[in-house]
């Protein structure tokens, strides 16, 4: 299993960073948009009417489509980009912990997860518009939480966060990712080459105190993503959203965390730059 996820990750990688780092903006958006629309399948497959699947794949593919080609020749109307992620961080902070609390992550169905996914790829699109650092340093919030959360959790977890949606994690988890969010985010802050990075325009533009609440506020949001999901696994009575990762399960496994944590990276970009 090991084996499987490490060479796993070295395709992803091969794939994904050079899309990231060297390629124009439509290399990744088409790159991004893939890897949404099999999301979206996979999320099909975990609500009610799993026959909608190609439907919600081509939901996402043509929406996205269609903003590729409007970008290449124009802007967003004023304001509209900033709405979108401002409806978006409202979704996963009020109504997010909402659903996971009445066990209503299904609620919505497939039209709502091609929504929420394609606000997700939108977000991922336009931070990469901005630069490479905006968009590695927003994901990064996500993957260092997961990191710092996964070895804390396993060395000092002892009250559960949602016992009755993921009962592998904890309270503890959750502090020590949201501790090494902070750490990291703070030194990466303090690397000229970084300056673009999300962390430090949060300290450029606010008080070191108020970077560090935003810095948590997104490691909050990673979470309710990654529970929203596991409750959609539970309730379809699966391990994983889908196959096509060697050793990772689906993409939906991958990117649970991303799709509240990223629309709110933007939307901190849009307000503070």
């Amino acid at each position: 299993m090991l084996a499987k996820r490490i060479v796993t990750a070295v395709v992803l990688l091969a794939v994904l960073l050079p899309a990231i780092l060297v390629a124009p903006d439509w290399v990744w958006g088409v790159v991004s948009l893939a890897f949404l629309a099999v999301a979206g399948w996979e999320w099909a497959n975990l609500v009610p009417d799993r026959a909608r699947r190609r439907t919600a794949v081509a939901l996402v593919a043509l929406a996205g489509g269609a903003v590729l080609v409007a970008r290449a020749r124009w802007n967003w109307p004023e304001g509209a980009l900033l709405a979108a992620c401002l409806l978006l961080t409202v979704f996963w902070s009020v109504l997010g912990p909402a659903r996971l609390a009445r066990h209503a992550a299904h609620r919505g169905g497939w039209p709502l997860g091609a929504a929420l996914l394609f606000g997700c790829w939108i977000a991922l699109y336009e931070l990469r518009a901005i630069g490479p650092v905006a968009l590695l340093s927003s994901m990064a919030v996500v993957w260092v939480a997961d990191v710092g959360a996964y070895f804390v959790g396993r060395a000092f977890g002892r009250r559960k966060l949602a016992p009755s949606i993921s009962p592998g994690k904890s309270w503890e988890g959750a502090f020590g990712g949201a501790a090494a969010v902070v750490a990291a985010g703070l030194l990466a802050a303090g690397v000229p080459s970084l300056s673009e990075s999300l962390p430090a325009l949060l300290v450029r533009s606010l008080s070191p105190w108020l970077a560090v609440a935003a810095l948590v506020a997104l490691v909050a949001l990673s979470i309710v993503g990654d529970l929203h999901e596991s409750l959609l696994k539970r309730r379809a009575g699966v391990k994983d959203s889908g196959t096509i990762l060697p050793g990772h399960g689906g993409v939906l496994d991958r990117i649970d965390a991303l799709l509240p944590a990223m629309p709110a990276a933007l939307l901190l970009y849009l307000v503070l730059r």
